[in-house]
């Protein structure tokens, strides 16, 4: 893994350059942010940098020397990797290394580091990764060993935050009196949430959350995506990349979405009450769920159309269908009607999701929405 291969985070990948330049590296260092952003990516490559034997002017990792060779299999020896997982009937003290090749597929497969998709990726179902006390004692072993091959041993944990009490306080001492050649990257998605303890002794640099046109061009680069609709995925996502990529997942679910959307508003248009009925079983039959997600994606829908009216294109986040059904649809939504016809679908989410019959709640949706698209 290179600095080059992440996008974005230039601040960041100059301050790991020069904390090598200038040897001074923190014996533990904390890269927190947002989700999805790139972090494990981060503290990968700068310990593949540290371990590198020809590091180049550039300040890359040379990729061809053995340590390089080792670290893009995850075999180097003396590179540690620790995160949350589960107990099982037969693990019943589990440490990572009991899950470390189910973590090398995860980490190739999601390398912005989905942590629902991991958790998601157990047998026992329902159960929230932690790591445990048995982890700091394995650890503590581990590092009383000589280096065997390298000036440092590194420990890459990714989400201190998800370690309990007692867990927290014995890699607390790790910390606070390190072996000379040891150095911790602890990797986290909410660092308020991690031992003030712990956190007090280690030398953080906040990462900023990831601007849609750098997630636009990752979906383009890599995914082949349109940029029209790569920017569209990006502007939902959030600067979240792992939620770019659920929502490129979700294509089919998202065309369903528009495809009722559009048979919403033109039967309303219409005033066909029939083909509303029809339409409002229809919905409903998608689960209880599902007819939650759909209304929030009708309220986006109808913000992005309010816009679309101000022939700003730099502020419409459409994908192709959507922007080509907007040309003719977006005059019918003007400040008289768009926030009463969001408040209405806000209002038919939250009748849904407490376990209101869906039929009746989309059909009172759509019979309200045959009097407010006349009202634009």
């Amino acid at each position: 893994m290179k600095f080059s291969d992440i996008p974005a985070h230039d601040n960041v990948k100059r301050q790991l350059r020069d904390m090598v330049a200038d040897q001074r590296i923190p014996h533990a260092l904390l890269l927190h942010g947002p989700s999805g952003i790139g972090k494990h990516l981060l503290a990968r490559a700068f310990a593949q940098y540290l371990h590198c034997m020809s590091p180049t002017p550039e300040g890359e990792p040379c990729g061809k020397c053995p340590a390089c060779l080792q670290h893009q299999s995850f075999n180097h020896v003396d590179t540690l990797h620790v995160f949350p997982v589960v107990k099982t009937d037969k693990l019943k003290a589990p440490i990572s290394d009991d899950y470390l090749s189910e973590f090398k597929d995860f980490v190739t497969s999601s390398p912005f580091m989905d942590f629902d998709r991991w958790a998601a990726s157990f047998e026992k179902k329902n159960a929230q990764p932690v790591i445990y006390v048995s982890e700091s004692e394995a650890l503590e072993q581990r590092l009383a060993v000589t280096t065997t091959v390298s000036r440092y041993k590194i420990v890459i944990l990714w989400l201190p935050e998800k370690m309990n009490e007692q867990t927290a306080n014995k890699l607390l001492k790790l910390i606070e009196e390190p072996f000379h050649d040891t150095i911790f990257i602890l990797v986290s998605n909410d660092a308020a949430a991690i031992l003030p303890t712990i956190y007090s002794r280690c030398r953080p640099i906040e990462m900023k959350r990831l601007s849609d046109d750098v997630i636009a061009r990752y979906l383009t680069d890599r995914m082949a995506l349109d940029p029209q609709d790569a920017m569209a995925i990006a502007h939902i996502a959030s600067g979240d990349i792992n939620a770019a990529l659920r929502s490129l997942d979700a294509t089919s679910v998202s065309r369903m979405f528009f495809d009722y959307f559009v048979q919403l508003m033109r039967l309303a248009y219409q005033r066909d009450v029939k083909g509303l009925k029809q339409w409002s079983t229809d919905v409903a039959a998608m689960g209880r769920e599902q007819e939650i997600k759909f209304y929030d994606y009708c309220q986006r829908l109808i913000r992005e159309n309010f816009i679309f009216n101000f022939n700003v294109p730099d502020l419409v986040y459409l994908n192709r269908n959507e922007a080509q059904f907007s040309k003719n649809f977006a005059r019918f939504i003007s400040e008289n009607n768009a926030e009463k016809i969001i408040s209405v679908m806000n209002e038919a989410a939250i009748d849904i999701s407490g376990n209101a019959n869906g039929k009746i709640v989309n059909f009172d949706l759509a019979i309200k929405m045959i009097i407010l698209i006349k009202n634009y």
